[in-house]
């Protein structure tokens, strides 16, 4: 999504001077008066068909206003957007940056430079745009000005949000985007961090979360205390966030600390109420996530040597799992052979090991093993 080239001047006929206007002092505008020199001198460029001059004339401009720091910070902002449509892109970054710290709270020109760092496949420079948006979209309407009624504030909040509605939607999905496109993960993670920080209440949050937890878990930066951490975080902000749910689940079900199963139970049990694997909308992902928690629940009942309580559950985590994620359902299948094995039901061990053992994965070689003790069992007559 392409915004720069696109953004107009402002304005305004009042009295003779240049200021950044700030709606609800969160956001800036940069308003010229009319009849100004800086205003003709602007009307003068904006007529000027030849691109290279239009450059020069702006780089004039802000050799020529340098005192007057709404003028500098336009004139750079023109600056970038004339050398991002000649290809130069560093020139282009460079400029909208000292646009940006002359009115740091402009979401047009952080929606310009997010193009054109999007445009240089600048992944660093766009996470940064995108949450220096996020803060002051999330800042409108925090602070009410002295003396303004509620119904005077309200309204003009609600308009603020609505004019900076498509701004903050483009940098909240660009913002998005950096993260999907990420393959270093420590990279990855750090740019989650900002981005959460920015969009406490992002429509991907769900996702986001789920690269988090990916990021921080085993085979990325392995960092257990840090995901626990996070996925605390995050139910504190979304108490029906399934990503988190089923990950402290999970990790509390394999914590040796007393106390840790009873979480692991409480964490899976809540997810179950939130999936509604049962109801007539749930979707494949509501469902896997069903699974996920039943297979964790009765791995926790079985920590707990309440395996005939865990049996159901994993029953129910192979009805769910099967078809939809090979890998889970093994897991689910090895769960539920072991508690049968456990109960000396060699025979329902045997019959769930062999379908599971079929499945390739890094869960086959432990079916196995248990698979060679079930048949032993069962050749003892045990």
């Amino acid at each position: 999504m392409k915004r720069a080239g696109s953004l107009v001047l402002v304005v305004v006929v009042i009295s003779c001077f240049w200021f950044p206007k700030q709606l609800n002092a969160q956001i800036d505008k940069i308003v010229i008066a009319a009849g100004t020199d800086e205003d003709r001198d602007l009307q003068a460029i904006s007529n000027e068909p030849d691109a290279q001059k239009k450059l020069s004339m702006y780089q004039a401009f802000v050799q020529k206003y340098s005192s007057n720091p709404a003028a500098v910070a336009y004139g750079n902002w023109q600056l970038s957007q004339a050398y991002q449509a000649t290809g130069d892109l560093n020139k282009a970054l460079e400029c909208g940056d000292k646009a940006l710290a002359g009115s740091p709270h402009n979401l047009d020109i952080l929606v310009s430079q997010a193009s054109v760092a999007q445009q240089a496949k600048n992944n660093s420079k766009l996470m940064d745009y995108a949450a220096k948006g996020g803060e002051v979209c999330s800042s409108i309407g925090k602070n009410k000005p002295a003396g303004m009624s509620d119904e005077d504030f309200n309204r003009e909040v609600a308009s603020d949000k609505d004019a900076a509605k498509n701004s903050c939607d483009f940098l909240e999905s660009t913002g998005f985007n950096v993260i999907a496109s990420e393959n270093d993960a420590k990279s990855r993670m750090a740019e989650i961090e900002k981005y959460t920080a920015a969009f406490p209440d992002s429509k991907f949050q769900e996702q986001v979360s789920s690269y988090a937890m990916y990021t921080l878990g085993p085979g990325q930066l392995n960092d257990p205390a840090r995901l626990v951490t996070f996925g605390e975080k995050t139910l504190a902000s979304n108490p029906n966030s399934l990503p988190a749910l089923l990950l402290l689940a999970n990790y509390y079900s394999d914590d040796a600390k007393p106390g840790s199963v009873g979480k692991a139970i409480s964490y899976a049990q809540k997810a179950l109420e939130v999936a509604k694997a049962d109801a007539p909308d749930a979707d494949k992902s509501r469902k896997l996530s069903a699974g996920v928690a039943h297979s964790t629940l009765g791995y926790a009942y079985m920590k707990q040597d309440k395996t005939a309580a865990a049996i159901p559950e994993l029953k129910s985590a192979a009805g769910l799992l099967k078809g939809q994620d090979d890998q889970q359902y093994a897991v689910a299948l090895f769960r539920l052979g072991f508690a049968y094995a456990k109960l000396s039901r060699t025979t329902e061990a045997r019959e769930v090991l062999t379908e599971a053992v079929k499945i390739p994965g890094p869960a086959q070689p432990m079916i196995q093993d248990l698979l060679t003790k079930v048949n032993a069992a069962r050749s003892k007559g045990k």
